[in-house]
């Protein structure tokens, strides 16, 4: 049993660069509350939060960059070399991502938890979990990935890969195995086959159902809509591009897309997900001659509803600028519009930056008052 009263645990680990978030995503997708740990000990160690001065006290001044903030590249470069290292930055943060966790799972209603942790297995999480699940890829893919994604060097890249445990210790300890080595839609089948295993034994485990708003209804897209998403989307991009189900379910690997349904028709939707406890919104589309008042209030609605079920601080809105000039319509949904500068909290800032489409205009709300451990950013 999990450390956690009433809620069901999964480990999720695996080797750097073998689609552990991705996987998380389908998780999520299937009605897991999803927790990234190792985002958390990011924000642990960012100024003002607890594990800062502690990394400067350890390391030294040197890893600070010309902001201020800990420069995660210096730090590791350093612990990716030296285990002594590691093992002291591991003692530093450890602790506060397990009081952050223990936060957040107690404060979600979701009952299966899902948390991503690449030292999952070398360090005491594993023993909090019900299951290990361990992704697997090739090496020759992951540091296709890392130096494609993560603008890293192929020695670079080697040095991370070498820096972990071999792959084949991890399988041993794994309860199941994801194979994360072809198409989104294989890695999907293998997650959605475990998940019904795990589901039937729990028996009272039932996804997020939809909700009506009057005669509109909205729900939670899984990727066996990707079809159907990529007709509607490819109809209403305003680039006009015509969208395929490879694409959908690609873009599902990084986020869920919220449906306005009528008659089980789609008349609108949004792409969405909530990463570092920062809810995210782009592709938001809409039928022409649909009210907009109706039509993005029930969206927005579902939206920040599913957002503090996932214990996020905040909602960052990617629009284009066609739907962001209806400023009073936003303004009663509580929106208003932001630049990077206007916003207080480094996390939401770095958000703004990771996920800003070009050509689009940002808008802000936030959805609670009460940071998840305050002060940590």
């Amino acid at each position: 049993m999990s450390a956690w009263r009433g809620k069901y645990a999964i480990g999720l680990t695996g080797n750097i660069a073998t689609g552990k978030s991705v996987v998380r995503k389908m998780l999520e997708h299937l009605g897991a509350y999803g927790i990234d740990a190792d985002v958390l000990s990011h924000r642990a160690i960012m100024k003002g939060s607890p594990g800062f001065q502690p990394v400067i006290d350890t390391f030294g001044q040197w890893v600070l960059g010309p902001n201020g903030e800990i420069d995660r590249s210096k730090l590791g470069d350093l612990v990716f070399k030296s285990p002594d290292a590691m093992m002291r930055l591991e003692t530093i943060i450890h602790p506060l991502v397990r009081q952050a966790l223990d936060v957040l799972v107690k404060k979600t209603n979701n009952q299966i938890v899902v948390i991503e942790a690449i030292k999952l297995l070398e360090s005491d999480l594993h023993q909090l979990c019900d299951q290990v699940w361990v992704t697997m890829s090739s090496t020759d893919l992951q540091l296709e990935r890392l130096m494609d994604k993560r603008n890293l060097t192929r020695r670079e890249a080697e040095d991370r890969i070498n820096a972990q445990l071999p792959a084949t210790a991890k399988l041993t300890k794994a309860d199941v195995v994801i194979e994360n080595t072809g198409t989104f839609e294989k890695t999907w089948k293998q997650v959605y086959d475990a998940w019904q295993v795990i589901t039937r034994k729990e028996p009272g485990f039932e996804p997020a159902p939809r909700k009506s708003y009057g005669k509109l209804d909205v729900r939670r897209a899984t990727p066996e809509s990707a079809e159907q998403i990529a007709a509607y989307m490819s109809q209403h991009s305003r680039s006009k591009r015509k969208m395929t189900k490879d694409d959908i379910m690609a873009a599902f690997g990084e986020k869920a897309y919220m449906l306005l349904l009528s008659d089980e028709e789609i008349i609108g939707l949004l792409g969405w997900q909530v990463e570092n406890l920062i809810t995210r919104v782009d592709d938001v589309m809409l039928n022409e001659g649909l009210a907009l008042q109706n039509g993005l209030g029930a969206l927005m609605s579902f939206v920040e509803d599913s957002s503090k079920e996932l214990q996020s601080e905040a909602a960052l809105l990617f629009l284009p600028p066609s739907l962001a000039q209806h400023e009073n319509l936003w303004g009663s949904l509580g929106y208003q519009a932001r630049t990077v500068k206007d916003l207080q909290v480094k996390a939401w800032q770095n958000a703004v930056m990771e996920s800003m489409p070009p050509g689009t205009v940002l808008l802000f709300k936030q959805l609670r008052k009460d940071r998840v451990l305050r002060p940590m950013q």
